[in-house]
C-alpha cells in the first residue's frame, strides 16, 4: 500500500515532475482508490509490484466535428473517464499486456517485433500503436519489456476517444520506462501518427486534449503548428454527455476513412478549380489558406465548383487528368479503393461551415452576452444538423437523443465523436440540470422491454478535467 504517490505529468515544455502529492485526503480520493486497486490486482497477476502509473483522460468534443483531419481547429474537453495503466519495468525483451475488463484478453508480444493487426482492431493494438510510436520516434531497435495492467473507465466505443486515450497513455508508459523527455505537444503528435497504424486516417484532436488539457477550462485546438487556447465556459450552464447506447468502432468500418478521403478529393477538385496545384493539396484548409477568403466565401466557391450529386471515381479521374490506377495508389487509402461514389459537396459544405461554428462558440464564449448560452446552443444545434444531413454520420438513436435532451430542456445538443452511435453532448441551464437528468433518463433509457439498461457512465454532467499524469510510487 502507498503512502505517498507523486503525480508526475508534463509541464509547459518538458514531461517532469509536479511537487504536490496525492493521498486519499487530498483532491483526488476516487484516483486514489482506483490506484489501490490496481496495485493489489496487479500485483496478483503478475506476483511483483507496479513501479509506476499513468493516465489518460477521454475526452468530449463540445464543437468541431470531423474537422480536425482537414486542418481546423476543434473545442474540445477532458473529462474524468480514463485510462490508467499500472506499469513494471521487466529484464526481459516481452510486452505483457493485461486488462481488468475479463472481455479484453492478455496479450504478450516481443517489444523488438512489435506488429499491429490493422484487420482486427483489438485493445491491445492501441497500446502497440502509443509504444510504436515512442520507439520510432527515438529510432530505438531494442527496448525493454514490461508488464502493464490497463483500466478503464471510458465506455468504448462512444464517441470520447476511449482508444486514443489508450494510445496516449502508452506512449507515455513508454517514454517514462526510457527515462527521456518530450514536450505536450511532441507526445501529442507522435500518439496522433502513431494511432494510424490502426489504419483509422485521423486528425489530431484526441491526443491533442489528452495531453494539453487543463482542469476547469475546454481548449481550442489549433493544428500546423498545434497549439492550445483556454476557453471558458459559461458559469451558468451544466455540459451533459448521453450514450445513445450504440456501439460504433470507427477502425473496424470504413465509414470514418471514407468522410476523409472524400474531404481529400474535394480538396483537390477546389484546388483545381481555382488553378492551384491540386496535388500537392490534401486538406480543405490549405485550398482556403491558399486562396486567402474567408469561411464564408469558401462556402461560396464550393457552390461554384462542385455539383451536390454524387462524383464517381471516373468523374473525379477526368476532372483531374489522372488515371484509375493513380486515383486508387496515389491518393485513396486502401479501404477506401474500391468506393464507388464520393459526396464531395456535401462533406465540403460541412467541414467549412463546422469550422466557422467553432470560430464563432469561441468568440461568445469570449464576450459573454446575456444570451450567451442560448447562441451557444444554437451553433450546437446547427452542427448537429450538419453532421446529419451534409456528412451523414449520425444515426436514428444519436437523432432521437437529440431531440430527447432538447425537449427537456437543452439549449443545444449534438453528436459528439465520429458518430454513426456514441455519445451526444448537450448544454443545458445549470438550474434545470437535476429536472434535465431526470427526464431523459426516463424518456431514453427506461425502456419497457429493458433493452437500454442504463448505468453511471450513459448519462452524466462533466467539466473540464486535466491532461494526462505518470504517479510515481514514494
Amino acid at each position: 500500500m502507498p503512502g505517498t504517490l507523486e503525480p508526475y505529468h508534463s509541464g509547459e515544455s518538458k514531461v517532469q515532475p509536479r511537487t504536490r502529492s496525492l493521498s486519499r485526503r487530498e483532491d483526488l480520493p476516487v484516483l486514489y482508490d482506483r490506484l489501490l486497486k490496481l496495485k493489489e490486482m496487479f500485483t496478483s497477476k503478475f506476483g511483483s509490484l507496479p513501479k509506476f502509473y499513468v493516465r489518460a483522460p477521454g475526452r468530449v468534443n463540445i464543437i468541431g466535428e470531423h474537422i480536425d483531419y482537414c486542418g481546423y481547429s476543434v473545442l474540445p474537453m477532458a473529462v474524468e473517464q480514463d485510462i490508467l495503466i499500472a506499469v513494471e519495468p521487466v529484464k526481459t525483451h516481452t510486452l505483457h499486456l493485461a486488462n481488468t475488463n475479463p472481455l479484453y484478453l492478455d496479450f504478450s508480444t516481443s517489444a523488438n517485433n512489435i506488429q499491429i493487426d490493422k484487420t482486427k482492431p483489438l485493445w491491445h493494438n492501441y497500446f502497440l500503436c502509443g509504444f510504436k510510436g515512442i520507439q520510432e520516434h527515438f529510432g530505438l531497435s531494442k527496448l525493454t519489456g514490461m508488464n502493464c495492467l490497463v483500466d478503464g473507465t471510458i465506455p468504448p466505443s462512444s464517441g470520447l476517444s476511449s482508444s486514443s486515450a489508450l494510445v496516449c497513455c502508452a506512449g507515455l508508459v513508454t517514454l517514462t520506462v526510457l527515462g527521456m523527455n518530450l514536450s505536450k505537444v511532441e507526445l501529442a503528435e507522435i500518439c496522433a501518427k502513431s494511432e494510424r497504424y490502426i489504419g483509422t486516417e485521423g486528425g489530431g484532436m484526441d491526443q491533442s486534449i489528452s495531453f494539453l488539457a487543463e482542469e476547469g477550462t475546454a481548449k481550442l485546438i489549433e493544428f500546423n503548428p498545434l497549439r492550445a487556447t483556454d476557453v471558458k465556459l459559461p458559469s451558468g450552464a451544466a455540459f451533459v454527455i448521453a450514450n445513445s447506447c450504440v456501439e460504433m468502432n470507427k477502425a473496424a468500418t470504413s465509414h470514418f476513412n471514407i468522410r476523409v478521403m472524400e474531404c481529400r478529393l474535394a480538396a483537390k477538385l477546389l484546388a483545381k478549380y481555382k488553378n492551384l496545384q491540386w496535388d500537392r493539396i490534401l486538406r480543405l484548409q490549405e485550398v482556403q489558406t491558399k486562396l486567402g477568403v474567408s469561411l464564408e466565401e469558401m462556402l461560396l466557391v464550393i457552390e461554384d465548383a462542385l455539383h451536390s450529386e454524387p462524383y464517381s471515381p471516373e468523374e473525379i479521374c477526368r476532372y483531374l487528368g489522372i488515371s484509375l490506377e493513380d486515383l486508387r495508389t496515389q491518393i485513396l487509402s486502401p479501404n477506401t479503393q474500391d468506393v464507388l461514389i464520393f459526396k464531395l459537396y456535401q462533406r465540403a459544405k460541412h467541414v467549412y461551415s463546422e469550422a466557422a461554428r467553432v470560430l464563432q462558440f469561441k468568440k461568445i464564449c469570449e464576450e459573454a452576452p446575456d444570451n450567451m448560452i442560448q447562441l451557444l446552443g444554437e451553433l450546437m444545434n446547427q452542427s448537429h444538423m450538419s453532421c446529419r444531413d451534409m456528412y451523414e454520420c449520425s444515426c436514428p438513436e444519436l437523432d432521437q437523443l437529440v431531440d430527447t435532451c432538447r425537449k427537456f430542456g437543452a439549449q443545444g445538443s449534438r453528436l459528439t465523436g465520429a458518430g454513426w452511435g456514441g455519445c451526444t453532448v448537450s448544454i443545458v441551464p445549470a438550474d434545470k440540470l437535476p429536472s434535465f437528468l431526470a427526464n431523459v433518463h426516463e424518456a431514453y433509457y427506461q425502456r419497457s422491454d429493458g433493452s437500454l439498461a442504463p448505468n453511471k457512465q450513459s448519462l452524466f454532467a462533466t467539466k473540464p478535467g486535466g491532461g494526462a499524469l505518470v504517479f510515481l510510487e514514494a
